[in-house]
Order: structure tokens, then sequence, then C-alpha cells
């Protein structure tokens, strides 16, 4: 990982999360071929962003926990020439990908003048997010021991209120424990997460809140029942400069034709 001295401002970073692959690359969701949207949306990354500074990739890498996943979404995401981090998503078993990659999986990256923290919020067996004792407590390590740093916050299940009723209770289920303590580092710039297979975007309390489409199917925003978009899968870009300031958006794989099959296999 460079240095801070030796990496210009702003930092570039690129998120991607829920890809759900497989072991099989034939491996599908709704008839859609998960490796291959991501490879699309991978292409797409390379072609609008020549420098990346730090990939995150936000959980639910795999849909079935696979050794073969994981080393699919790592040769995958390598093609971007990026340092990576990885956490993991309810569909993820993070031993698992802890074994097939122990250097992504790390807790604090100290980039530039920004701390990137990285939650585990993902509880055995359930699709809820929880953020247990000890990762509150690396959440409280890593922001005292900040100093002068900004920080980027990261976890995968949505710790706000989307306006999906249906998703709501595959949420983060203890939020305001995470959120009172974000409000009590004003370092804290940002927030980010996936699970909601959408985008998010809104302030809260000077937190900049984000959450990402899926590498593969989209979930239709304001749904108050399961509802998939037929929307291209995407990425979201930031811009982290050394003032404190974040620039991102969200950009998604034009050229992918998105063919659901409502009768094959689901989320």
């Amino acid at each position: 990982m460079p240095q801070p001295h030796s990496l210009p401002s702003p930092i570039h970073v690129v998120q991607l999360t829920d890809a759900h692959l497989f072991a099989d690359p034939a491996g599908t969701l709704l008839g859609l071929n998960t490796r291959a949207s991501l490879g699309h949306v991978i292409a797409q990354v390379r072609r609008e962003q020549p420098r990346i500074d730090l990939l995150l990739c936000t959980g639910d890498l795999s849909q079935d926990a696979s050794v073969a996943s994981y080393q699919a979404f790592r040769e995958l995401s390598a093609k971007l020439g990026a340092p990576a981090r990885w956490l993991p998503g309810n569909h993820d078993e993070a031993q698992v990908m802890q074994a097939v990659a122990p250097e992504l999986v790390r807790a604090v990256t100290d980039i530039g003048q920004w701390r990137i923290v990285m939650l585990d919020s993902a509880v055995v067996g359930a699709t809820f997010g929880l953020l247990a004792d000890d990762q509150l407590a690396v959440l409280e390590q890593a922001l005292g021991g900040a100093g002068e740093r900004h920080c980027l916050v990261c976890c995968h299940h949505q710790p706000v209120d989307i306006g999906c009723a249906w998703i709501a209770p595959i949420g983060l289920r203890n939020a305001d424990v995470l959120l009172n303590c974000l409000r009590s580092y004003p370092q804290v710039k940002a927030l980010l997460w996936g699970h909601i297979h959408q985008e998010w975007d809104e302030m809260r309390d000077g937190i900049r809140c984000l959450a990402t489409p899926s590498t593969c199917i989209q979930f239709a925003p304001g749904s108050e029942e399961f509802k998939v978009s037929e929307e291209q899968p995407g990425y979201r870009w930031l811009r982290l400069h050394a003032d404190g300031r974040l620039e991102t958006g969200v950009e998604r794989a034009r050229d992918f034709e998105v063919r659901l099959d409502f009768d094959s296999p689901g989320y």
C-alpha cells in the first residue's frame, strides 16, 4: 500500500458489491449469469477509471460460499490492478473468504489522509446483519486512533431505512449503536454498504450514507414486497480529498443486456 506522502489527492476508490458468484461459471440468479455481469462491470470500470488506489468489495461476493467462487472473484477483480479489501455479507463464509484471500480481509487501511474501516456485519445462518461486540470494539479503536485522518466506514447491511418495506427486517439490527458511535467522531465523513442492490445517497448528521448497485441483479427502489428491476449492474466510484471532501457517483454496465427468467432459481 502506498505511503500517505506518495499519494496525490484525491484518493481514487472503486466499490464492487453483491456479485453472488457460484462455483459453477454457469451459475445464475433469475436467469442472469453472475460471472458474466461482473465481467461486464469490471470492463466498464477499466474503461472509466484508469487510476484506482483502492478497491472496496462489500460483501456477498459469493452466492454459495465456495472456494471456487472466491477464486473467480479474485481473478476477475484483479484485472483492475488495484489493491483490494474484502468484507463478508450474509451469503459469504468469512472463514472461506479468509482462506482464499487472507491479505485482503483487513479491518483498517490507511491511505493518504483517510482511514478505511471494514466491518463484518454478517450473522452465521441469518440474512439480517448485526455488529457483534468485537466488531464494535474494532470500530471504536479504529476511529479513536485515527488522529487527523478522515474516516470512511464500510459494512454489508444497510443501517438506515431505504423505503423498501421487505428489506427492512434484513438490515443491520443494531444500526442505532453504529450510528451513535459514528456521531461521536467528527472525522467520520461517510458510511458505505451493499446488500440492497440499488443506489442510495443521503446525508445524516453530517455523514454521507451511500449504497451501491449489485454487479448482478437489481432490487426495485421503494418496493413494499420483493421486486427486482431490469436496470443494468453497476459500481460506485469515490474521490476522497485530503481536506475531507468526498465526491462519488454510480456507473452502470450499459452494454450488458439484462434478461431475467422469473421461472428460474432466484435470489
